[in-house]
């Protein structure tokens, strides 16, 4: 059984939130190699909710498969949170869902791009929001993780499933937020 806060809670809050929304989900992973999709499908009825995945390990796949700028990635690598960010609004359009979530970062043992291991930078691409700070329904996180390989990946997965939960729970607010108003006269 998983304990709150973990990956596999988190995914199964994901696909009831989801599910109850009628809304789908796409991932699109680099330094989780796959990890985030295997975390939602573990859930029973993820079927309704996932629209599938884009393992784009090697810096040329973010371009060709996810629309990643060619450009930020010359410039700036693939650990970026705009490249993040360009591989949830990517996978979100080429695989037709509602929501799009995206990690990038450097697991180890090595520095990647001129950045240290542990930078990971997860993303959220959506519908439109009113939400301060999220443009376009988009939201972006950089994190600075401790701990070996294996420790760094997961909670990249745990991270960007907080985020995205984190995106749908601010839409219920604001949602709920504009049919009080209308409940209560516009006041």
């Amino acid at each position: 059984m998983s304990s709150p806060g973990s990956p596999s809670s988190s995914a199964a809050e994901v696909v009831a939130l989801l599910t109850v929304r009628g809304e789908t989900v796409a991932v699109a992973e680099s330094l989780t190699g796959g990890l985030v999709a295997a975390e939602i499908t573990s859930v029973p009825g993820a079927s309704k909710v996932f629209r599938g995945s884009v393992t784009a390990y090697a810096t040329e796949l973010k371009h060709e498969l996810l629309g990643v700028d060619a450009t930020l990635l010359a410039e700036r690598g693939a650990v970026d949170p705009q490249v993040a960010a360009e591989m949830a609004a990517g996978v979100r359009k080429a695989l037709g869902a509602d929501w799009g979530i995206a990690t990038t970062g450097v697991a180890g043992p090595d520095p990647q791009d001129g950045q240290p291991v542990g930078t990971v930078f997860v993303a959220v691409d959506g519908p439109p929001t009113t939400e301060p700070g999220a443009a376009l329904g988009g939201k972006t996180a950089a994190l600075r993780l401790n701990g070996g390989r294996a420790e760094i990946r997961m909670e990249s997965v745990r991270s960007v499933l907080a985020l995205l939960l984190e995106r749908i729970a601010g839409e219920q607010t604001g949602n709920e937020r504009a049919q009080d108003t209308e409940r209560n006269g516009g006041f």
